[in-house]
């Protein structure tokens, strides 16, 4: 997979690669009047892909990442990952988006023509003080031409309706740096929508957000559903996963469950989950 767009920030001496949407391989470009948003009130089709992943393993030096982990992602359903940090969770996801080596197999399986996919990671670091609006980003992010050329009359409607469905349609005039960490997650979950996606890999998406963006996110998540996206989401927040989770999965370098919310989040699967150890897969 190849990113389509890359917004790459100097952070003292670390560079940061702090984007987001990439293609399946041979997936033809979006031509200039393909329409980038699409909003469903109900789920008429499944569009998003069964994801499997197979005895998937991660080894940096001598410290195992990943232990043969398998399970599926079922198409058109919300798919949560949760365990504790440092357990695999977001080198899952990198291998997911072919940022990092690994042994076992690894499968989309489209239903139709191989389809966007989308990805919001968990934060945006960048030097605070670029000059770069709300707009500047989403036109980075979100089209081909130059941001510095501004919005591509192509996207410039779409850009305005995703931002006016994350509440930040009046600040696109905003500096990215003077924004709080929650309203940047907001600009981060808008360019998640443009283009489309039939894939979506969220990474702690609801970590900076205040209850009006987790409002804002849980409305998005049904909107997802109902198009009939295949979502994967990377949650700490336990109680929501278990009220808008269709299935989840318990990482700690290897699989220790995968259930429906209600069989997953039990308290003694939980603390085996969280064990520094785990003492067995259930």
């Amino acid at each position: 997979m190849t990113s389509k767009e890359t917004l790459i920030a100097q952070d003292g001496e670390q560079l940061v690669e702090a984007s987001l949407l990439a293609k399946s391989p041979g997936q033809p470009p979006s031509l200039p009047n393909e329409t980038p948003l699409t909003r469903a009130d109900s789920r008429s089709q499944v569009t998003g892909p069964t994801l499997a992943f197979a005895e998937v393993c991660l080894t940096l030096g001598r410290t195992t990442i990943l232990d043969n982990v398998s399970f599926q992602v079922q198409p058109g359903t919300v798919h949560a990952l949760v365990g504790p940090n440092g357990g695999g969770k977001s080198s899952l996801i990198k291998t997911l988006l072919g940022q990092m080596p690994h042994q076992g197999q690894l499968s989309l399986q489209w239903p139709g023509e191989p389809g966007t996919i989308g990805y919001v990671p968990q934060a945006l670091e960048f030097d605070r003080g670029l000059p770069m609006t709300v707009d500047d980003f989403m036109a980075a992010m979100c089209q081909r031409r130059p941001a510095f050329l501004g919005l591509s009359k192509h996207y410039a409607g779409a850009i305005g309706e995703a931002l006016e469905r994350v509440g930040m349609q009046d600040k696109r005039k905003r500096r990215m740096g003077a924004l709080s960490g929650g309203e940047r997650q907001r600009v981060l979950l808008a360019q998640g929508l443009i283009p489309a996606p039939q894939l979506l890999v969220l990474d702690e998406p609801m970590s900076a957000l205040d209850e009006a963006g987790i409002r804002v996110f849980e409305r998005l998540l049904g909107d997802w559903r109902a198009a009939g996206i295949t979502v994967l989401w990377i949650e700490h927040d336990l109680e929501a996963v278990g009220r808008l989770a269709d299935r989840v999965t318990g990482l700690n370098r290897r699989v220790l469950f995968d259930a429906t919310p209600q069989q997953a989040l039990t308290p003694e699967r939980l603390l085996t989950l969280f064990s520094t150890h785990p003492r067995s897969a259930a």
